[in-house]
């Protein structure tokens, strides 16, 4: 008897297995005790309610549990099956606790060296480099189109067709352009891989020419000097809001991206010297850029500065004046003014004044570096910004007043004079 008067059962009793039954209708107690069933398992049941399974073993001479689940997500069934499978890594000499520690720490390797944890781990060391709209593309486009097929796999473990089968699925839904530039990234990924040791080649490299050649698109824009003036008389009686008006006004005499402009900050902007310094970390090329600023943009600075000149941005949003326009606020303005996309947008006024320049006789190098499209190298990059600078400001000066000689009607002043001047 123990201490309570009860009949303990002598060790050899054989045990009564435990049931379905008895299990449900175990109830807790102060303390945690346990209900045995055979060959070392048995359920712990805890003062909240909680009951745990465990197989009780020895190993090398010392006693060790090992956790089989907790019930009833884990069955009595599951249980005596999950207790099989210990015992049977035991008979063979194996300690089903050690042997779960090392599948456990296999699976972390694995899940590390995944595609998208190697994917995602390249994306935050890249990230700080890139502006927010173009890291958001990246990342939407990996998580939408890539990983639902190959994140989880070892990346060493992903071939070309695999990736060919990831390119052609988006292209299929005709994002051609989506396609080959996930395509990119995917090469991208790999080779950060490559260097990390988690790869030994790029399979990507294999699929040049596997995807139809991207046609090439040209944005929408006016270019014939007639429509330019209908443009241009367009903006100067638009009756939105000042700053939109002025944000339209600005970019056919600077030409810069869309997102260089919404995103311009007093700070950048240097009237007394009547330039723009647009910094590297904002430019699609990652090199400071040099805007000159003419007579007339110097103007329109000036009129929206009382308005907006005490915020961060010369163009805010109209809805938070603590962050720059909205990406489409410049094409909603001019749809206003009746240009469809296919005639003209925001980007469009840097096909307008590249091919007006190279029409009236402006050097080529000009006009490419003002627009940040000349050729880089590692060693000259960090110069470039103030290349060709002073032709570039009579370029820009003249530039400015050719739109306005097209408002005017005023017969403009030859290119070889206005670069002599």
């Amino acid at each position: 008897m123990d201490k309570t008067g009860k009949n303990i059962p002598p060790e050899n009793t054989p045990r009564k297995l435990l049931s379905a039954v008895a299990i449900s209708k175990a109830k807790p107690q102060d303390k945690a005790y346990k209900l045995y069933d055979e060959k070392g398992l048995f359920l712990l049941i805890q003062p909240n309610g909680s009951k745990y399974w465990r197989f009780k073993y020895r190993y090398d001479g010392k006693e060790k549990t090992l956790a089989l689940g907790v019930y009833p997500d884990v069955s009595l069934a599951d249980a005596r099956e999950r207790l099989g499978e210990a015992r049977k890594l035991l008979s063979n000499g194996t300690d089903p606790g050690e042997a779960r520690k090392q599948s456990r720490q296999t699976s972390r390797e694995l899940q590390a060296n995944s595609f998208e944890a190697v994917a995602r781990e390249w994306f935050k060391k890249h990230k700080p480099g890139w502006s927010a709209s173009h890291s958001g593309r990246i990342i939407e486009r990996l998580e939408r189109d890539v990983f639902p097929w190959v994140g989880s796999r070892p990346i060493q473990e992903i071939n070309a067709p695999d990736i060919l089968k990831v390119a052609r699925r988006i292209e299929s839904r005709g994002a051609l352009d989506t396609a080959h530039r996930a395509l990119q990234n995917c090469g991208q990924i790999f080779r950060y891989a490559v260097a990390t040791g988690r790869a030994v080649r790029d399979p990507c490299a294999d699929l040049r020419g596997a995807l139809p050649p991207i046609k090439a698109k040209h944005h929408p824009s006016v270019t014939d000097p007639k429509k330019v003036t209908e443009l241009l008389r367009a903006i100067q009686s638009f009756s939105g809001s000042l700053v939109v008006k002025c944000a339209l006004q600005f970019a056919p005499l600077v030409f810069v991206r869309p997102g260089e402009l919404r995103q311009a900050e007093w700070q950048e902007i240097a009237m007394d010297k009547a330039e723009w310094r647009i910094p590297a970390h904002k430019m699609k090329m990652k090199d400071t850029h040099i805007v000159p600023l003419s007579h007339q943009a110097i103007e329109i600075l000036l009129t929206i500065k009382p308005l907006t000149g005490s915020g961060k941005y010369v163009f805010p949003s109209l809805r938070a004046g603590g962050r720059p326009m909205s990406e489409n606020t410049i094409n909603a303005a001019l749809r206003r003014l009746g240009y469809s996309k296919e005639e003209m947008t925001g980007h469009g006024f840097r096909s307008m004044a590249s091919t007006l320049l190279h029409e009236n006789g402006w050097p080529h190098d000009v006009i490419e570096r003002q627009l940040a499209h000349a050729e880089r190298n590692s060693v000259s990059a960090a110069y470039n910004y103030a290349q060709h600078l002073p032709e570039r400001r009579k370029m820009m000066q003249w530039w400015s007043d050719y739109l306005a000689s097209l408002l005017n009607n005023v017969v403009m002043l030859p290119v070889h004079k206005a670069m002599k001047g």
